[in-house]
């Protein structure tokens, strides 16, 4: 591939003063044709997780004709019923990858960036995509590492196979970045900003399953971190980052106690429950509800804010809302700039009446 697009770059050099916006045409080209991906997913009930069926479309925002090759770890009956879901997930998938093993049961940087380094050796991609999550940001940096290349993270856009998009300032500004680097081309997608294909996959094709060769784990490789236990919540509600609606909390609703008022506002929403770093930080609700930069980053349907200020950190999470209402008894409150509609009010008589007022959720 690099002698062609070495040719390709001699041959445009000699087309006068736009020799030079011919060869980048060309390379463009040459690099579309030859990408392959592979995207590293995760898992959860024997299906893919909405943010990899994300980065399956980052994949093929790459190129058309990309070959994409999907990545899944773990053990038991759940990971196999996951690759038949992956493998039947995208049209441009050619190969869905399994590596069974307990050591990969878990999201643990250590073996999973051995994992990628391993199947990256023998599979030779151009691009290595995961989603911004916690498990992609703990496990991409190491990998990275690695195979000594530069990760390119958090990409809102690409606009060619290595020229990305990707916000800075806490989301205030956007960066249009290119990787120069060696291959893979290692990235992380925001997924909020790439909407998973909704074209309809043929009963026929469907990708071939293969067992990935795990000889290279051992005892060293493992040892270094040890999982220790998953606390959550048993709720109906949906997840934060998936929600079509999110009903986020701020420091201004005083105690964990009053947060269950919106808790009672989301049963009747069928919303999720969100808070900012403030109200985290006070104990009120437990980090994993957290919204913003440093928490999760959500673009629901709806996105209603109560007591929330507004602070850059926390509109970096969720200024992608299609529609946001903010509830402040601060006028002057920043959120309001980011809202399509606003209320200038004490938050409980706001939180009071909509309970009233909304009926249960059948």
């Amino acid at each position: 591939m690099a002698a062609m697009v070495a040719g390709a770059l001699r041959r445009g050099s000699g087309y006068g003063g736009g020799g030079f916006r011919w060869s980048s045409h060309l390379l463009a080209q040459s690099l579309r044709r030859f990408a392959s991906t592979l995207v590293v997913a995760e898992h959860e009930g024997g299906f893919v997780k909405p943010s990899s069926l994300s980065a399956l479309a980052a994949a093929e925002a790459i190129a058309k004709e990309n070959k994409i090759s999907v990545l899944l770890g773990g053990s038991g009956p759940s990971l196999h019923k996951a690759a038949d879901h992956a493998a039947s997930s995208h049209p441009l998938v050619s190969e869905v990858l399994i590596a069974d093993s307990e050591a990969l049961a878990h999201p643990l940087a250590e073996p999973w960036a051995e994992l990628l380094h391993s199947v990256q050796q023998k599979g030779g991609y151009s691009h290595v995509i995961a989603s911004s999550t916690s498990f992609g940001k703990n496990m991409l940096p190491r990998a990275a590492a690695l195979l000594d290349v530069s990760p390119v993270t958090d990409v809102t856009a690409i606009k060619e196979p290595r020229v990305f998009v990707r916000p800075i300032y806490a989301g205030n500004a956007l960066c249009t970045v290119k990787y120069t680097g060696e291959d893979p081309c290692m990235m992380s997608i925001r997924s909020t900003s790439f909407s998973p294909t909704a074209e309809a996959m043929s009963e026929t094709k469907v990708a071939p399953i293969t067992q990935v060769d795990l000889s290279f784990l051992s005892e060293g490789t493992t040892g270094k971190s040890t999982w220790v236990s998953l606390t959550s919540q048993d709720t109906e509600r949906p997840d934060l980052a998936n929600a079509r609606v999110v009903v986020t909390g701020g420091r201004g609703l005083k105690s964990a106690e009053n947060f269950k008022l919106l808790e009672q506002l989301a049963e009747k929403l069928g919303a999720a429950v969100g808070a900012t770093r403030a109200a985290v930080d006070a104990g009120y609700v437990p980090n994993d509800l957290q919204v913003g930069q440093t928490g999760k980053i959500v673009a629901p349907e709806l996105y209603m804010a109560f007591a929330v200020s507004g602070a850059i950190q926390h509109l970096a999470g969720m200024r992608d809302s299609k529609v946001i209402v903010a509830v402040n008894k601060d006028a002057d409150a920043p959120i309001f700039q980011v809202a399509d509609y606003g209320i200038v009010a004490d938050i409980f008589e706001v939180l009071d009446e909509l309970l009233k007022k909304i009926p249960d959720k059948k």
